[in-house]
């Protein structure tokens, strides 16, 4: 069962802030260019496993190497299905 686990894909996402901006100003960007966030980097970040939150965490900096701890584990959502609904009335 293990095998089966390690070919399942997951794209993991730190979302450290956000910005907006016209198209216009990001087409306009050049290589290098900075986009300033709302965020300081000791602000709580999201972390999505394939565009779906499952934790929060913070940023740690220890000499040239950048990692994310993890905080707190968000419960997930409870999903309905016809036989549960069911089960319910």
């Amino acid at each position: 069962m293990k095998a089966d686990l390690d070919n399942v894909a997951v794209e993991l996402t730190v979302v450290l802030g956000s910005a907006q901006m016209p198209i216009y100003k990001l087409l306009r960007m050049g290589r290098g260019a900075i986009i300033e966030l709302n965020a300081t980097e000791n602000d709580e970040v999201q972390i999505l496993a394939n565009n779906h939150p499952f934790a929060k965490g913070h940023v740690v900096v220890a000499g040239s190497r950048i990692s994310v701890e993890i905080t707190e584990m968000l419960m997930r959502p409870t999903v309905y299905t016809l036989e549960t609904v069911a089960d319910a009335a």
